[in-house]
């Protein structure tokens, strides 16, 4: 396909999101034509919306994107390090629990300073327009036709050659492929919701050690804090919805944060917490999965439009990011030609998303629950002793899935694989340890000792010499 021919292309991205805009610098380097579709107003001119978003921790996958389109250190430059997991125990104790090996770490990053950095960064391209205000009526993938309606109220009909799904977990583009035959869709909320609470700054500095993942771990919920740059740190309330709901008034939740998080009230303070917990409602969480990512050669979903993740591994964006690289290499190795693009794209692509969906559902159970575990710190350990001294052998999954490129479903087989191992190899260990113990107190019990171990086999002996047993010691 000639460069003229690529010119000639109009892309219509749809959502003007994290995924959405990094989207449309790939296919702006490549020369298209690209018109971006945000329903909502521009996020570096809007008011601040509190609580829309959980924070974000971005790692390997997302840097590798980033880097694609030169983007790299100033995301980089703007995030906080985390180096490992801080937890709290209910008692005040805290203990951390690191991610990988030293020199590895997650960034801390708030979601509206990235999308405004990436949204700025695809206003440079000249053959790339934003539409703020511009929300999808209708799709359809089979002729190459949008209805968008803007800010004058006038439903508009838009062709265009390619139509890229950037527009969510409830993605308007997705449930237009969902009438197509053989598109495969299901959905899940999980019991659970959020709620984010800020920890304010203490004395112009942070209120607790700035380079962790901080988490409140109470097995049915959990409570998880990340640094932001501004020196506060943004608090999520990860818990089951009919928990919330028994909580009707600031006692109830100045009574149930002392019971179950008595070191977080000092940090956000009585007055503050009774105020914010009440601004917004628990907000819930959902996973989505789907297949195929595409239709024909007009259309394809990325990001939470084809796999919305529950937030727990921290890779929502990270794999959506990874989704916009994936197809750019696609996009290389088929000289842009989209007819054989997207269906590779789309059979490459599912099962790794469908893998680290489950991986993520996974995750909430090991940091609500699994961290309180002295098994789980010890298996921690273990893995980590196992990758230093075999790093190319025994990979934990935590290091396969956020700080590698090893596809997802590769990860997630592998790390079944490497359990199996790990159980048979302490199972072995373990009857060595039993049989040496077993052996050694035999070795050195005393001669009386002994004595009691062979009584049974000569009431056997006696009993066939003379017809009767007989229980006397010798």
């Amino acid at each position: 396909m000639d460069s003229a021919d690529i010119q000639r292309k109009k892309v219509a991205i749809i959502g003007g999101g994290l995924v959405g805009s990094l989207n449309a610098c790939f296919l702006a380097k490549r020369n298209f034509q690209v018109d971006v579709y945000e329903a909502r107003e521009d996020s570096r001119v809007a008011k601040f919306s509190r609580g829309r978003s959980i924070n974000l921790a971005l790692s390997c996958r997302g840097i590798q994107a980033l880097k694609a389109i030169g983007l790299e250190d100033q995301i980089v430059s703007q995030g906080i390090p985390i180096k490992a997991r801080m937890i709290h125990s209910i008692s005040g104790r805290k203990y951390a629990v690191p991610y990988g090996i030293k020199s590895q770490h997650l960034l801390s990053i708030r979601r509206e300073n990235l999308n405004n950095v990436l949204l700025t960064a695809v206003e440079k391209y000249p053959n790339v327009k934003v539409h703020f205000g511009h929300r999808l009526l209708s799709c359809n993938p089979e002729d190459g036709v949008i209805t968008v309606l803007g800010s004058d109220k006038v439903p508009k009909d838009i062709m265009c050659d390619l139509i890229v799904g950037c527009d969510g977990a409830y993605s308007t583009v997705r449930t237009s492929l969902m009438k197509k035959p053989r598109f495969d869709y299901s959905q899940q909320y999980i019991p659970h919701g959020y709620m984010e609470l800020v920890i304010p700054s203490k004395n112009g500095d942070y209120a607790m050690e700035p380079n962790y993942l901080h988490i409140w771990p109470r097995n049915t919920f959990m409570m998880i804090a990340l640094p932001n740059t501004d020196k506060t740190f943004t608090g999520t309330l990860f818990m089951p919805f009919e928990e919330f709901e028994k909580l009707l008034t600031s006692r109830d939740v100045l009574d149930f944060f002392h019971k179950c998080f008595p070191d977080l009230v000092p940090l956000i303070g009585e007055q503050a917490l009774a105020r914010d917990f009440f601004l917004l409602p628990a907000q819930p969480m959902i996973s989505v999965k789907c297949s195929p990512f595409h239709f024909k050669s007009r259309c394809v979903l990325m990001g939470d439009a084809a796999h919305a993740l529950v937030p727990f591994f921290g890779q929502g964006m990270n794999a959506g990011f990874e989704d916009c690289l994936v197809f750019d290499e696609f996009m290389d190795k088929f000289n842009n030609d989209l007819s054989m693009c997207l269906p590779e794209y789309s059979r490459f692509r599912i099962p790794d998303d469908h893998a680290i969906s489950d991986l993520s559902m996974y995750n909430y159970i090991e940091m609500r629950a699994h961290v309180n575990s002295r098994w789980f710190i010890f298996q921690n350990k273990l893995e980590r002793f196992l990758h230093a001294i075999m790093p190319s052998t025994f990979i934990p999954l935590y290091i396969m899935v956020t700080f590698s490129r090893i596809r997802y479903h590769e990860a997630l087989l592998r790390w079944h694989q490497q359990k199996k191992a790990l159980k048979k190899g302490l199972f072995f260990f373990g009857t060595l340890i039993v049989i040496g113990s077993t052996y050694l107190l035999t070795r050195y019990m005393s001669r009386r000792h002994l004595d009691y171990l062979r009584r049974p086999w000569d009431w056997v002996t006696n009993f066939q010499n003379t017809g009767h047993v007989s229980l006397k010691t010798p």
